[in-house]
């Protein structure tokens, strides 16, 4: 096959990324098709580069969409760096998946996802993705109205100024952190770790189907708001005391709610044990799954005998 013929699109995650996209696209000029806006992983990038410094404080993940300042700077130079050069720019992915046994819960949720694809036609995307083949036909729709032609190139967005302090510019995030909000993110993080400790690296939580990104952003938010003693809107100072106390309490209604002999053999004990490491504002594993290689991978060394 000719150079070229298959091609990939480069998913801008990290917030070093963001600084170099012009750089990603000419190195692989003949083997990338465009750049890709995602969200979580950059979200926890943005927190994992910067979690020593108060400033980058974030408030609970609900509150961090793709219209805060620096999500919106990074979509906008993402879309006017890809068009200049003449390559593609991709949405974000649309986590939700169908609730068939709540068509009003359900409803909401579509409607959620509606509101992103129209955000991103509009913004001047190029495609984007979903999480669930459901979701195609919702997507389609809206690209297709909003996108008749093959894609937006045209679009070149040279109103566009985008400065290094805006891709950093994490001040006056409407949202605060409830408690709520701290135990989604202990929630989230045991449902995720118990999995891939089960060898499953994408899973349903919440109706959200959620990969790594989803726990290293819940325990990094955690990590962040403990040590900096940060405060929840009704103004309780957020100690690594009270977060494992929550922790205790999440995993008993988990318990609870599988029941004993699900549990016994489940690893919600052993994510536990990991999670709680490094969420109290001291060390921070790099990433959770190099806390959790250990326990699924065995290493053996053989010797030959001449």
């Amino acid at each position: 096959m000719p150079r070229g013929t298959i091609r990939g699109t480069v998913l801008i995650e990290t917030i070093l990324a963001a600084f170099e996209m012009d750089e990603i696209i000419y190195e692989l000029r003949e083997h990338s098709s465009g750049l890709n806006c995602g969200r979580w992983d950059y979200i926890f990038s943005v927190i994992k580069k910067f979690r020593n410094n108060p400033a980058f404080i974030l408030p609970e993940r609900s509150a961090v969409g793709m219209t805060v300042p620096f999500m919106d700077a990074y979509v906008r130079l993402l879309i006017k760096t890809c068009h200049r050069r003449g390559v593609h720019a991709m949405g974000g992915m649309a986590a939700q998946i169908p609730i068939k046994d709540n068509p009003a819960a359900n409803e909401v949720a579509m409607s959620k996802v509606r509101a992103d694809k129209l955000r991103e036609v509009k913004a001047g995307h190029d495609g984007t993705w979903v999480a669930h083949p459901d979701l195609v036909k919702i997507a389609l729709a809206i690209f297709n109205e909003y996108m008749p032609q093959p894609n937006q190139l045209f679009k070149r967005r040279d109103d566009v100024m985008v400065t290094a302090n805006d891709l950093l510019n994490v001040r006056n995030i409407p949202g605060g952190i409830s408690e709520k909000g701290i135990r989604d993110n202990l929630s989230v993080a045991l449902t995720y770790m118990e999995s891939w400790l089960h060898g499953l690296g994408c899973v349903p939580i919440h109706n959200l189907m959620e990969d790594a990104a989803t726990a290293e952003i819940s325990r990094s938010q955690l990590w962040q708001w403990v040590k900096h003693g940060a405060r929840t809107t009704e103004g309780k100072i957020i100690t690594k005391e009270w977060v494992n106390q929550l922790l205790n309490e999440e995993l008993a209604t988990i318990k609870k709610s599988l029941g004993d002999q699900k549990y016994s053999k489940s690893k919600y004990p052993r994510a536990k044990e990991m999670l709680s490491k490094t969420i109290g504002g001291g060390d921070y594993a790099e990433f959770l799954t190099t806390l959790c290689y250990d326990d699924i991978l065995t290493l053996r060394s053989t010797i030959s005998k001449l």
